[in-house]
């Protein structure tokens, strides 16, 4: 007799056995077919409506993914993916989505001939060991150094992108940013930080020629008093605080009771004495510009303005650290603490500018900045968010070589090599585990083919063509002109991918693929929507094993 379960009727179902599987496979195979269009250069763009009823243009795998709103776990499990890649080496984000799917798609046939989910990982496994050990033998060094090596990786890895066609302004901006924020830890290695040193500043109008990489920073702020402060200081010395130049305000309400009209001046005075003596311990310094992430009150300003010093209040502790970062001043807690090394000399100019209707100060010809913002301009938002998205890839690519110079094929060539390489090995493998590791040697094969088919050309030919090629071992650079859809010399177009970005395409596609061919069951604890007058629900029945296969999920 089956042992009973315990199944709430109304809060929990059950879906397990192959029915997961091919639910699973079906739902990555979804999400893999809305962005298979957007890889390569001659892909399409997709236009997406936000949760806030704006517009998004653009063909960037993570940002279209992130917008969608899907039900089924496994196809979120997919997005995620693509959110990882993105933050792990900002390139690669729609690629890693096409090998997931095919790689669940071939291991379909498996399933359905009632192989244990285990032994198809396996096999996937050792095909990711092998794929790896392709990638080191067909990479070659870079020297970091040579700038037109360094902006000809950059560019081929962003000329799928929307943005190149406007030939090398991306990569320019995108080398120069990230050389700029560069530290040499030592023994070789060099830290990049691109999300907290490089600020994009995106403001519409003028053309995206325009653009440019600042030798500082510059930021949305006007001085406090405009009619009396200087807006234009060469070489200026900066002080940087994060405290309030204004009286302490108290905790609580505070009550004070005055027994002679006189105390009342007193008090007054106190506050006007606090705030003066912070002020000369800071002018003492002579600093001619002074920047608070807090407030300031009007008497300090007045202080200032009369010694001449530029003031700046109310700055985000981003911007702030950068500037200390560019100008190599240090932010002070306490004006009484102050000292002479606090002091930024590093800074050439600062200058507050207008463009358009607001104000922005700029502090800008540093000596040697360590950080810096990129100022886009362009003709409209959506534009400028899109060139802001492809600008952030390029950084990426460009850190992950300042990081890792080593270079791998770009246009299909890597993968087609590491698909001709793991069918010759599966004919050495033994046992059941060989049609597996076949299937995933051909799941490579996905990216070429999905390259082609953007292309518009004959997809059968052309990958016949490749493979050809590719099984001689003639030449493990030959792939496809995403332009043209020709088989070409991938060396002498100059079309390369990073080391890091393929290994972590490869790596988290696999390992995702196996996680969830790995999933036989799906509980879902999500209550029944109740229509509106329909009676309370029954309590939980006891049903056998066997119904509960039989459960069907519960429609999102």
């Amino acid at each position: 007799m089956q042992s009973p379960v315990l199944v709430l009727k109304d809060s929990l179902t059950r879906e397990s056995g192959s029915k997961v599987h091919h639910g699973n496979i079906q739902a990555s195979k979804a999400v893999a077919d809305i962005i298979r269009t957007t890889l390569g250069p001659r892909s399409m763009l997709k236009m997406l409506l936000d949760a806030a009823g704006g517009i998004v243009v653009t063909n960037d795998g993570n940002a279209i993914l992130r917008e969608l709103d899907v039900a089924h776990p496994a196809a979120k499990s997919m997005i995620e993916l693509s959110r990882t890649q993105d933050e792990e080496v900002g390139d690669g984000t729609t690629s890693v989505i096409v090998l997931a799917g095919e790689m669940l798609h071939v291991a379909e046939a498996f399933i359905d001939k009632k192989y244990h989910p285990t032994v198809i990982c396996r096999a996937y496994n050792k095909a990711l060991e092998d794929a790896l050990a392709v990638l080191d033998k067909i990479s070659m060094s870079i020297d970091v150094n040579d700038r037109s090596m360094m902006l000809g990786l950059v560019k081929s890895c962003i000329g799928t992108k929307f943005t190149s066609q406007f030939g090398d302004l991306i990569a320019d901006l995108a080398l120069d940013a990230t050389t700029t924020v560069g530290v040499d830890l030592g023994q070789g290695l060099r830290e990049v930080d691109i999300k907290k040193y490089i600020k994009v500043e995106k403001i519409p109008g003028g053309q995206l020629e325009d653009s440019k990489v600042l030798k500082g920073v510059m930021f949305n702020k006007d001085v406090v008093v405009p009619g009396k402060m200087k807006r234009k200081i060469v070489n200026p010395r900066i002080i940087l605080l994060d405290c309030p130049l204004e009286y302490k305000k108290g905790e609580n309400q505070t009550n004070a009771e005055l027994v002679r009209e006189e105390d009342w001046a007193v008090l007054l005075k106190m506050e006007e004495e606090y705030i003066e003596n912070l002020c000369a311990q800071i002018l003492k310094f002579k600093p001619d510009l002074v920047i608070t992430e807090k407030g300031l009150s009007d008497l300090a300003c007045h202080y200032f303005s009369k010694a001449g010093v530029s003031a700046i209040r109310r700055l985000r502790k981003t911007d702030n650290n950068r500037i200390a970062k560019a100008c190599g001043a240090v932010i002070v807690n306490r004006p009484d603490e102050l000292q002479e090394s606090d002091v930024g000399t590093g800074a050439g100019l600062f200058e507050v500018k207008k463009i358009g209707d607001e104000f922005f100060a700029y502090i800008v010809d540093c000596k040697d900045p360590k950080a810096c913002t990129v100022l886009l301009r362009g003709a409209s938002k959506d534009l400028l968010n899109e060139v802001e998205r492809n600008l952030q890839d390029a950084m990426s690519v460009a850190r992950n070589i300042l990081k890792h110079p080593k270079l791998v094929p770009g246009g299909g060539a890597t993968e087609l090599t590491v698909s001709a390489t793991l069918k010759h090995k599966s004919s050495s493998i033994e046992g059941i585990e060989k049609w597996p590791y076949e299937a995933a040697a051909v799941a490579f094969e996905a990216i070429p083919r999905t390259l082609a088919q953007n292309c518009g050309v004959n997809v059968i030919r052309t990958m016949t063509a490749l493979q050809g090629k590719h099984a001689n071992g003639e030449n493990a650079w030959t792939g496809i002109d995403g332009n043209s859809g020709e088989i070409a010399d991938m060396k002498e177009l100059k079309i390369w991918d990073a080391y890091n970005v393929k290994a972590q395409t490869f790596k988290t596609a696999i390992e995702a693929a196996c996680m969830l061919l790995r999933i036989d069951d799906i509980v879902s604890g999500i209550k029944k929507r109740q229509a509106p007058g329909a009676s309370q629900p029954s309590k939980p029945t006891i049903e056998t094993e066997g119904d509960a296969d039989n459960e069907q999920m519960i429609p999102e």
